[in-house]
């Protein structure tokens, strides 16, 4: 199977992501675009302006908020559940479309791609970081830095507090594609400064665009077919370099799956898979679990100590009714202790 390609945008508030996505969006030549746009609340993008376009690219379905701050600091709680909704719908996008807010890393989310549960399907096929040209001649990162500062101040699940400057040589060093916006408001000597100073701390390679209004052409957007997630070198943030290479997110991921025979009841189950994500230390655990008396099989979503359980459809005939997790932490997991935790939900074990 094909992996869908995925084009990540970002940039600071107010260098032109959105007018880039709606230009994109309206330009899309046939392509069906899924589009996920993370807010900040009533800052940064707004879903309701690019919708209001009417784009027949990305219906307003294919259309996807993730507003409760950072892409980068929710990736386990937020990004990759959203992703495996896209993934697992009868009519799949021909291309996704991320615009992350103008405070995010783009390299956890990058590295996001690896996790076992969207590799197979998913690839980055390049990363786009947009700049204001007009405010980096007179010195400045975004055109209002203060509204910058009020959006990071709104976001209580903000984790990093990288400094502006940091940011953005992060958002830099990221992309494999550099769109200067807004050249119309800078003369061509000016511009030539700016290239020159945003040169020095890009990858060497990077492709540099120069736009007006975020119009650029979407044969140099779409189909870069990079696979960024697998070329990862350079890319390191101020936060990995300060702390030898540590991530602002998970760099590497184990999974496994285990089944639990004859569970004891839902409460006791919930319980003793609460407890081994706590005593494990676990990103996410998934599956399904046969109940006791019931008919209908018993859905279960964990991330982090949070845990959803829901009774998605009754069995069908001839399924092996039985109860099977997936596993998923930072590499390596002690998987015979983790096992052996789940167990305790099992009237085998007790």
């Amino acid at each position: 199977m094909d992996k869908i390609p995925v084009t990540v945008i970002t940039g600071f508030l107010g260098a032109g992501k959105t007018t880039l996505v709606r230009h994109l969006l309206g330009h899309a030549k046939g392509k069906r675009i899924a589009l996920i746009i993370n807010e900040f609340g009533d800052l940064g993008v707004d879903r309701e302006v690019i919708a209001a376009g009417g784009h027949e690219s990305c219906r307003e379905e294919d259309m996807i908020e993730l507003s409760n701050g950072c892409i980068c600091c929710t990736v386990a709680e937020d990004f990759i559940p959203t992703m495996e909704m896209l993934l697992g719908r009868d009519e799949k996008p021909d291309h996704i479309v991320i615009e992350t807010s103008g405070l995010a890393l783009p390299q956890p989310l990058i590295r996001a791609f690896n996790w076992p549960e969207i590799k197979s399907q998913v690839t980055v096929d390049g990363v786009v970081t947009v700049v204001d040209a007009a405010a980096l001649s007179e010195g400045r990162f975004a055109a209002d830095e203060q509204a910058v500062a009020r959006q990071r101040a709104a976001d209580a699940m903000l984790d990093h507090a990288t400094p502006l400057g940091e940011l953005f040589k992060d958002q830099l060093v990221a992309a494999d594609l550099l769109v200067v916006n807004k050249t119309d408001l800078v003369d061509e000597g000016a511009l030539g400064d700016v290239e020159t100073r945003l040169r020095a701390e890009m990858r060497p390679g990077t492709g540099v665009i120069r736009a007006r209004n975020g119009h650029v052409d979407i044969g140099a957007l779409l189909g870069m077919g990079i696979g960024s997630e697998d070329h990862l070198e350079g890319r390191d943030s101020a936060h990995e370099l300060e702390h030898g290479g540590e991530g602002h997110e998970h760099d590497d991921f184990d999974s496994f799956s285990v089944v639990v025979p004859d569970v004891v009841d839902r409460g006791e189950l919930l319980r003793v898979i609460e407890e081994t994500i706590r005593a494990n230390d676990l990103l996410r655990l998934k599956g399904w679990a046969a109940l006791p008396g019931s008919d209908a099989r018993l859905a279960i979503q964990a991330v982090g100590p949070r845990v959803n359980a829901w009774f998605d459809r009754p069995w069908k005939a001839g399924e092996a009714r039985e109860t099977a997790l997936v596993v998923i932490g930072e590499s390596p997991l002690d998987r015979e202790a983790i096992s052996r935790d789940l167990m305790r939900a099992s009237r085998v074990a007790a």
